[in-house]
This record gives C-alpha cells, sequence and structure tokens, in this order.
C-alpha cells in the first residue's frame, strides 16, 4: 500500500542497517557532509553499499571485459573494467594531491567521454563529490555552480570551456586547480594542468592514504551533485548519496531489463549530457553496475552525428530524450519524401502493417501476420539498421513528454519506446517501461522498492505525484527552505507534477502544476494534449505553446519546422522536406519561414486555421478551444532561451520573450 508512511518502515530499517548508520538520522539534509537515513523496508532489504564497493564487486566480474571506448583519428580505442579501476584511482590520488577537501566538489565542464567518467570516480574515491555543468552554461552560470558547490578542482574539455573559467577563476577562493582534457595548454598558467600532467601528479600518494579515504565513505553520504536546469530561479544543486547511486543503478535498469555482462554484455553510446541525471546514472554508474561497454558519441553527436555512431556501434539499448526521437523521426520523413513513389508506397504499406500489429493486441490471421513479418524483414529490418538499430533491445526515452506522433511512428517501425519517469530528485527513474511492464501512454511502474502515492486527487483520479524509496534524494545543497518544501512531513517526495494510476498501478503523468492553465473563468487546462493534437493535425508545426492563463481565452504560439545550422544548432530559415511538402499540398511555393510570416501566405493561413479547427472540433469542451493564433519568425531554441538543455520547453521564458505577441491577443 502505497500511503505506509516511513514510521512504519523503521523496525526493518534498523535490522538491514548496519550499526554506522543510525535511525535517529534525519530523512533530508542541506549540508554537503550531512548523513541521512535510508528509505528502507521489507520491499528493498538490500545492503547499502558505497559507489567504490559497487566499482569493486564489478571489477571482479568484469575486470578484463571492455568498458569505455572512443575514437582516436578514426579508430575506436578500448579500455578494460582493470584499466577503468586503475585509472579511476590514479585521479583519485591526484585530487588529493591538489588538494581535494572531503565533501567539496570536482566540477566537469566537457562532452561525454573516457576522461569524464574516469575523472567523476575518482572524485567520488578521494572523498569529494562530483558535480558536472552543461557545456552550453555561461561563465555566470558556471560561477553560481562553482561557488555553491565549493569547487576544488574543475575540469574542463577544451579551449572554449577554459576560456569561460579564466574569467571567474578569480572570483572562486576555493578553486585550486583547472585541468584540460582535450586541447593542449597554450600558454603556461600556474594550476592549470593537462590530462597527462594531471594523472601523474598523485604518483607519491599512496594505496594507504586513499584507501583510508574509501574506506571512511559511507552510504548515506553525498557523492554526486545534480543542478536541477530549473525551468524558474537559480538552479539547485541535487545531493545523492552512495545509495542512491548504488541502488538506482542496480535496481532501475534491471526493471528495465537492462542485462548483467554474464548473461549478456550490453553495449550503449553515451552523447546527452552528464551533467543531467538521465545519462549519468544509465551511461555512467549503471555501466559500472552492470559490466557494458560504453562508446563514446562525437561532441557533435545533436548537430546529426549521433547516427553514424549508432550505424557503427550498433548498441543494445539506447536512451533519448524527446526530442533526439522526434529529430530521427523528422529525418526519416524528409529522407521518405525525396524517395521515388514505390519506395514510399512500401514505406507506408510496411509501417501501416507493423503500426497495426504494435496497437492491436488480438490475434490476427496467419495470412496477416505473413505479411507483416515480411514486410518488416524487406522493409522495416533495413531501415532500423540504418538507424544503428539492428541489434538494439531496448529503446528508452525520458526527461520530458513523448507525444502520440513519435510514439506511433516507432511503432511502425516495429520499435516500442519505453517510457521511464523520474527527476533528479529521485537519481533518474522511479517509474519504468520495459519489455515485461508496458501500456501505450504510460511511462510504467514505480520500481520494486519503490513506491509512489497521488495527493490532492480531483473527481478524475489525477493528483500530485509523491515519490518514496531508495532513489529519493538527500536535500538541496545549501538549501534548508526548498529542501523542506519538497518533502511532507512523512518524508515524501512531492514532485509538482500530475498524474493518473491505472487498476493495475501504471502511472499516467499528465502534465506539471505549474503548467496547468487556469482561465479567468477557473477551468483548469492542461496545455500538453492540446499542443500534441496541433502538432499531429498539422505537420508544418514545430512547436506550440498554449497561453490562457488568468486569460478569457485560449491562444497559442506556433513556429515551423524549419532546417538546423550543422555548426550551431540553431534553427535557419529554410523550411525542412517535410515542412515544404505541406506547403505544396496546401499550393504554396515558399521554401522558407520568412516567406510565409512577411506575407502572412494565404493557403498555409488558412490550412493552419483548418487544422486548429479540427482540433477544436475534438476538444474536452468549449473553454479547451484555441481562439487566437501567431506564427513566430523563427523556431525555439536552447540559444534563443526557450528551450532548456534537455530540449524542455521553458514556458516563463517563452511567455517573457514574446510578451508582445501574446498581450496582442488579449487587447480589447
Amino acid at each position: 500500500d502505497a500511503h505506509i508512511a516511513c514510521r512504519d518502515s523503521l523496525p526493518c530499517l534498523e535490522e538491514a542497517q548496519d550499526e554506522a548508520i543510525e535511525p535517529t538520522e534525519p530523512l533530508w539534509t542541506s549540508s554537503a557532509d550531512g548523513r541521512v537515513r535510508l528509505r528502507m523496508d521489507n520491499s528493498c532489504p538490500q545492503t547499502p553499499i558505497t559507489v567504490h564497493q559497487m566499482f569493486k564487486e564489478s571489477l571482479e566480474k568484469y575486470g578484463s571485459l571492455n568498458a569505455l571506448a572512443s575514437k582516436k583519428n578514426g579508430k575506436w580505442e578500448k579500455i578494460t573494467f582493470s584499466e577503468y579501476y586503475y585509472l579511476s584511482r590514479k585521479a583519485a590520488k591526484s585530487l588529493l594531491k591538489l588538494g581535494l577537501e572531503r565533501f567539496h566538489s570536482v566540477a566537469i565542464l566537457g562532452f561525454n567521454s573516457p576522461e569524464w567518467f574516469i575523472t567523476a570516480v575518482g572524485a567520488v574515491f578521494a572523498g569529494g563529490i562530483v558535480t558536472g555543468i552543461y557545456t552550453t552554461s555561461s561563465p555566470e552560470a558556471c560561477h553560481y555552480i562553482a561557488h555553491d558547490s565549493k569547487t576544488n578542482i574543475m575540469v574542463v574539455e577544451n579551449q572554449k570551456q577554459l576560456d569561460k573559467i579564466m574569467q571567474i577563476w578569480k572570483h572562486l577562493p576555493h578553486l585550486k586547480a583547472v585541468v584540460l582534457y582535450k586541447d593542449s595548454i597554450p600558454e603556461k598558467h600556474p594550476n592549470l594542468y593537462t590530462m597527462e600532467e594531471f594523472l601523474k601528479l598523485g604518483d607519491d600518494i599512496s594505496d594507504t592514504t586513499l584507501d583510508d579515504i574509501i574506506n571512511s565513505q559511507k552510504p548515506n553520504q553525498c557523492c554526486v551533485l545534480i543542478y536541477t536546469s530549473g525551468t524558474t530561479g537559480k538552479p539547485k544543486g541535487a545531493m545523492l548519496s552512495h545509495d542512491n547511486i548504488t541502488w538506482t543503478s542496480a535496481h532501475c535498469s534491471r526493471a528495465g531489463d537492462m542485462q548483467p555482462a554474464e548473461v549478456q554484455q550490453e553495449s550503449i553510446v553515451s552523447y546527452l549530457p552528464l551533467s543531467h541525471i538521465a545519462a549519468q546514472i544509465y551511461d555512467l554508474w549503471t555501466g559500472i553496475k552492470w559490466g557494458e561497454q560504453v562508446y563514446f558519441a562525437e561532441p557533435d553527436a545533436l548537430k546529426g552525428s549521433l547516427i553514424n555512431t549508432l550505424r557503427e556501434v550498433q548498441p543494445t539499448s539506447h536512451m533519448g530524450v524527446p526530442r533526439v526521437w522526434e529529430k530521427i523521426m523528422e529525418k526519416l520523413k524528409d529522407a521518405s519524401a525525396q524517395s521515388g513513389f514505390m519506395k514510399k508506397k512500401m514505406l507506408s504499406w510496411a509501417m501501416s502493417l507493423s503500426l497495426e500489429k504494435n496497437l492491436n493486441c488480438s490475434s490476427s490471421s496467419d495470412l496477416k501476420q505473413f505479411w507483416t513479418r515480411l514486410a518488416d524483414y524487406l522493409v522495416l529490418a533495413k531501415i532500423r539498421n540504418a538507424l544503428g538499430f539492428s541489434s538494439c533491445q531496448k529503446h528508452f526515452t525520458g526527461a520530458a513528454p513523448l507525444n502520440t506522433e513519435t510514439l506511433y511512428f516507432f511503432l511502425g517501425l516495429n520499435i516500442t519506446l519505453y517510457e521511464a519517469y523520474g527527476m533528479s530528485e529521485t537519481t533518474g527513474p522511479h517509474c519504468l517501461s520495459g519489455p515485461y511492464i508496458y501500456r501505450q501512454h504510460s511511462c510504467g511502474k514505480p520500481v520494486p522498492g519503490c513506491r509512489v502515492k497521488l495527493v490532492d486527487e480531483d473527481t478524475e483520479g489525477s493528483g500530485e505525484i509523491c515519490f518514496w524509496g531508495r532513489t529519493v534524494f538527500m536535500g538541496y545543497l545549501n538549501m534548508e527552505d526548498k529542501t523542506k518544501e519538497a518533502f511532507d512531513e512523512d518524508g515524501w517526495l512531492h514532485s509538482g507534477d500530475l498524474g493518473k494510476l491505472d487498476e493495475d498501478g501504471f502511472l499516467y503523468v499528465t502534465g506539471r502544476i505549474k503548467d496547468l492553465i487556469i482561465t479567468a473563468g477557473g477551468e483548469n487546462v492542461p496545455p500538453i494534449p492540446i499542443e500534441d493534437a496541433v502538432k499531429k493535425e498539422l505537420p508544418i508545426v514545430s512547436n506550440a505553446m498554449v497561453i490562457g492563463d488568468k486569460k478569457k481565452f485560449l491562444s497559442m504560439l506556433l513556429t515551423l519546422k524549419s532546417v538546423l545550422d550543422p555548426d550551431t544548432s540553431d534553427p535557419t530559415d529554410i523550411l525542412t522536406e517535410q515542412a515544404r511538402d505541406f506547403c505544396q499540398k496546401t499550393g504554396s511555393k515558399a521554401t522558407k519561414v520568412s516567406e510565409i510570416v512577411a506575407t502572412r501566405d494565404q493557403a498555409i493561413y488558412q490550412a493552419i486555421q483548418e487544422g486548429i479547427d479540427r482540433v477544436n472540433m475534438n476538444a474536452t469542451n468549449r473553454v479547451h478551444c484555441i481562439k487566437k493564433w501567431i506564427l513566430l519568425p523563427r523556431d525555439f531554441s536552447i540559444s534563443g532561451g526557450e528551450l532548456g538543455p534537455t530540449m524542455k520547453l521553458k514556458r516563463l521564458s517563452v511567455l517573457e520573450k514574446y510578451r508582445n505577441e501574446v498581450a496582442s491577443f488579449y487587447e480589447e
């Protein structure tokens, strides 16, 4: 029963825990050196271990297997788990030599690489706290995190990132050294080292010195900081304990059916930002736990090179945020739009058979099954191979809601996207779908040992999602008030998300409480279903955002699908193949966004209005209808400030940036 609170789980906690962790400790803390009481009960009685203990266990089992692979001059260079462990210890000694203090941070600013992993593990071994910083961060944002987490050593990828740190170093009293891991150092600077120099620094630190520090670590102490990109206010540093990391790596991955290497060595491609919990738990920590082989993508992965890496590696499991899956879908649709008549026909035939099979669980005739299998063999398998998914058994998506169009598109390729749900504050996934736990539009069930409950449910059974379990974080660093706000008096973590549970315990996330629009008439309108419906109805639309909080009616901002600049990933003025296709069908000759917006292209504007009319016809009620809309001249982007680092829509920023357009909707 999800409503058992922490008081009931105390008795078994004492038996399961060693005497080092007193049951009197609080459930949360906001200080870096704090300890917390672990949420242990009969459903998750596993003995808590530290990150080092987890690595040691894996070392014994997987020492000779390849762990990390990165490309140097066109060739994959690999290191084994034994080498990985040895290098992590070397890094730990060098960090100690540079003066890393207990519970101070080692901040890493750079794209995914073996150096990122080795530094992160080394930081934990040395008794520090590893802190990732988004590569897109400004010098001010880097300063905020480094200052807040008392960063002693900063590890940066290249000259571009080093320049940011050079600007702020004098304002960081705790910063003792900077290590550069990709480029060579242009000019000597005291306390600035290359990776090679850095790894030699600790040669005179004895194994005993390091082992004493490792052995003094407790599972209920902090070892990782994840700064929530926060679509509002200052970033908050979510403190994760050794137990958060080791328990989640073991149990959440198994719930998603990730295999231990003794059964089958999983190979994955690491490309999403490691400063975000999703990639850090999936690529780095779970990789150690189950002996996975991690291939590092190129830094321009999200600008288009990811597909080449996937083709080469053919991973057994892949995780993407919805925007990544959407980009793959758009690429395929563009390629299909450019192919000949027969190819187009074959693809739509194969995809419709596959979609029907995947949506319709009931048995179909032998003949239908034969055609579906043939279509898969002749057409879809080739496409999956071209995408790099011919060996991929599990495709995960998380970090933002997945829309129906994307879900159905991949079911048409016979690829089921397993949705995961959680937050930085639950060490990533708290609820997970997988081969044995799947229901369309649901993000699965709580991982065994984790619990979910809904509070303040409305008449339709929708309420705020709350979490309990070993995934739940320690608290926000140096933010006691914010930490207290996150938990209720029984220690349940409140997510700020709205959701429903079905009779079998599957969770459906319906939106953020903060994103819920409450109209002037007091009606509650969740924006995402309306936005998804518009995007599905109008394939030319890239982003749609509903407006209407405290307003008399709903309006909408729309952007069009445009080609991304290969160097900056910023949207250009040129429409994508799919968008141009839409224009031709409506009788417009437009090939650029500006042509449509500047001239208010009649054919396009009419087609969009008709699409919105169709969405309004299916609206829940009149309040949910879109009365006015506007086309913006440029698509949303990270650099434009409308999207966060994981491509989440920053609604407040959009409202602020386009306040004049919004005001025009509601002028009397």
